[in-house]
């Protein structure tokens, strides 16, 4: 699908979104020529299979980015063709057929460089462009300049990305700020969302909603006309979100929305594939298998829809809080997701007032309102004292604590009690010596205790100073600051997650090893920095 061209519509026309939800593009690509170009499992789906099942490469993610050196089509029909022959070798096939994505790289520290001084050298390592990709990747091309996380990571990803934005403004990096937008602007556009990470794999999920932010960030740099510019694509990611609701009954739920039994609309994650997940095929495989009593599908789903929640994955999403073959994530209505949902709202809203747009100034924020109250009534547990997520299934709150419980804060849609109290949980539930942990359950996931994660102590930190809780605010933004330093001056390098217990380790579980880069952790210490001052670096106990 080729991006849409706007130029021969008029400013009414694309403030219609305002009064109803339009449906949402479907997710597909075709390269420069027209061609489609399917992602891995869909090109060549009984290669894919062997090599995966066959563990030929000790991460997943590593054959769905290796480029086919030739078309996929032939590829396939010549694997057809001779895997049954005597002698045939399924790895020289694929060493003869592709072009290896490579080792994850760590990037080189500079001895005795400051974190600051490091960070500054990493954007440049960090920083791909791609206007145009080789053909038959699985890179989808952006039109400017863009960072990625880092490590196993070669790609931008959506929610990652604002918190790494964070940091290049802080560096005085703007320009890129502005490309990075444009960037995902460019992708609402073509796709008709923001996919996961700019690969074929990742078109049939998003992520957490953060581009409102990332306009908002945007016009902080250079005034509210950026909030008018992004006016259609802000419409456009809101109507791919809320595409169904308007057809919906109550107790259902379809795509990513879902009715409850007094009317209200709140969403959930969801993926649009019912598959395997290419880049952790076998993983999904193995846990569908654990789960014989569940249709397969169901399984890969919620474990598709986990990982477009980012947290891939926590014993938010377990139906036991233990056991990944439990996962029910696309049963669950999550407080962070609709509290930035609301953000989305209230941005529209914001930039359909500096175009002048009464109407969608309304309509926007009445829906914002009625948002608001259905997350105080579904997601608000007046029992426990903070914000839940909510299982529509089941007609009952999910009990645990997370750190998902201050999204309500960051956004600005909590009442001043409800703050206060949600506060007074974390605090007493989720503090640690190394910042705010991801939940209270130690179970090997990786969104789960002992591990911290920069972009959830960002929104600590500043859900808490919006509310006034700013001695909270500062013990977690400055004891991950401190773990961060501490980490840095033994290894000397930044980490994708970390070890809340205050040893200066990098965080473990998950999928793949530990990743250094690291952009969401690079963008977060700088703007801790910048608000704590360093601290002292200390040592190991």
């Amino acid at each position: 699908m080729r991006p849409m061209d706007f130029t021969s519509l008029s400013l009414a026309a694309l403030l219609c979104a305002a009064c109803s939800s339009q449906p949402a593009a479907t997710w597909s690509y075709e390269d420069a020529q027209g061609r489609a170009n399917l992602p891995p499992d869909q090109a060549y789906p009984e290669l894919f299979e062997a090599v995966q099942r066959g563990q030929l490469f000790t991460d997943q993610k590593h054959f769905v980015d290796a480029l086919p050196k030739r078309d996929p089509a032939k590829i396939r029909a010549d694997y057809l063709a001779r895997r049954g022959s005597d002698g045939f070798d399924l790895k020289t096939f694929v060493q003869d057929n592709f072009i290896e994505s490579g080792e994850a790289q760590s990037p080189a520290s500079k001895p005795g460089a400051s974190i600051e001084e490091h960070i500054d050298n990493l954007w440049p390592v960090l920083s791909r462009s791609y206007s145009q990709v080789p053909q038959y990747s699985s890179l989808l091309p952006l039109p400017q300049p863009y960072v990625v996380p880092g490590g196993r990571f070669r790609e931008m990803y959506y929610w990652d990305s604002y918190f790494t934005m964070l940091g290049l403004e802080q560096s005085g990096e703007r320009a890129r700020v502005r490309q990075m937008t444009d960037n995902f602007a460019y992708m609402i556009d073509t796709y008709g969302h923001i996919p996961n990470g700019n690969r074929t794999y990742y078109l049939s999920r998003s992520q957490p909603p953060f581009f409102a932010y990332m306009v908002e960030l945007q016009a902080r740099i250079e005034g509210d006309q950026a909030y008018g510019r992004y006016l259609p694509q802000l419409q456009k990611e809101y109507a791919y979100w809320m595409d169904g609701a308007q057809t919906l009954k109550s107790g259902t739920a379809a795509k990513h929305v879902v009715k409850l039994a007094d009317g209200s609309v709140l969403n959930r994650y969801w993926d649009a594939s019912p598959t395997p997940r290419q880049e952790s095929w076998l993983q999904d495989v193995k846990t569908a298998e654990q789960a014989p009593d569940r249709p397969k599908e169901e399984v890969w789903r919620d474990l598709r829809a986990g990982a477009e929640s980012g947290w891939d994955f926590s014993s938010r999403w377990l139906g036991d809080g233990q056991d990944l073959a439990t996962i029910r994530t696309t049963s669950i209505v999550p407080v962070d997701l609709n509290s930035l949902i609301y953000h989305l709202e209230r941005t529209i809203a914001k930039a359909c007032e500096t175009v002048h747009n009464t109407p969608c100034v309304q309509a926007y924020g009445q829906r914002a309102e009625r948002r608001q109250h259905a997350i105080e009534q579904y997601l608000w547990s007046a029992e426990k004292g903070f914000y839940v997520d909510y299982d529509w299934q089941q007609n009952q709150q999910r009990q645990p604590l997370t750190a998902a419980a201050l999204f309500p804060l960051f956004t600005g849609l909590a009442s001043t009690e409800h703050a206060n109290r949600t506060a007074d949980a974390v605090r007493e539930g989720l503090l640690r010596p190394g910042g705010i942990a991801t939940t209270q359950v130690n179970n090997g996931q990786q969104w789960d205790e002992p591990n911290g994660w920069a972009p959830l102590q960002w929104v600590a930190v500043e859900g808490l100073d919006r509310y006034q809780q700013t001695a909270l605010a500062q013990q977690i933004g400055s004891g991950f600051l401190q773990q961060v330093q501490n980490l840095y001056r033994k290894e000397n390098k930044l980490v994708e997650k970390y070890d809340l217990s205050g040893r200066g380790d990098g965080g473990g579980g998950g999928e793949y090893e530990l990743q250094d880069g690291f952009g969401w952790t690079n963008g977060v210490t700088l703007k801790l920095m910048g608000k704590y001052g360093a601290t002292p670096l200390t040592t190991r106990p």
